[in-house]
């Protein structure tokens, strides 16, 4: 009859050690938080305008700096594939349908976030935007 009693020991003990463990090894641990990725910035467009209703493709220069390798060049609020030459130049293409109507655009830079590779998927960088820079659709 005294074995019973020593399995419910044996069972509570082990019980106990299992969630010591789980505690010991930070699953209760949270990840660390994404820090500030570098903020691009836009010194100059060119072209600095171009004529409505264009029937091609516009290579638009975006020059500046701190642009990352995987820099996204935004027109009107929308993401255009984007061509980085490098940290000061990154060329976008807009299509044709971008500029068919007159009026005036924002253009600006976005470096994506960068995903955390710390314990427990922490760490990272955020996304930064630049501030926008008007392009004339005439």
């Amino acid at each position: 009859m005294k074995a019973l009693p020593t399995m419910k020991t044996v069972k509570t003990v082990l019980l106990a050690a299992g969630i010591a463990m789980t505690l010991a090894c930070g699953y209760s641990s949270k990840p660390a938080p994404a820090t500030a990725g570098t903020m691009p910035t836009i010194t100059t467009l060119s072209p600095a305008s171009v004529e409505h209703g264009q029937s091609q493709t516009l290579a638009l220069e975006v020059n500046g700096a701190n642009f990352n390798s995987t820099a996204i060049v935004n027109f009107n609020g929308a993401a255009m594939s984007t061509k980085w030459t490098n940290a000061g130049l990154v060329t976008a293409q807009i299509p044709a349908s971008a500029t068919a109507s007159a009026g005036t655009v924002q253009v600006t830079v976005t470096n994506p976030a960068v995903a955390g590779t710390g314990p427990y998927g922490g760490g990272g960088m955020t996304a930064e935007t630049s501030a926008p820079m008007m392009f004339t659709i005439n």
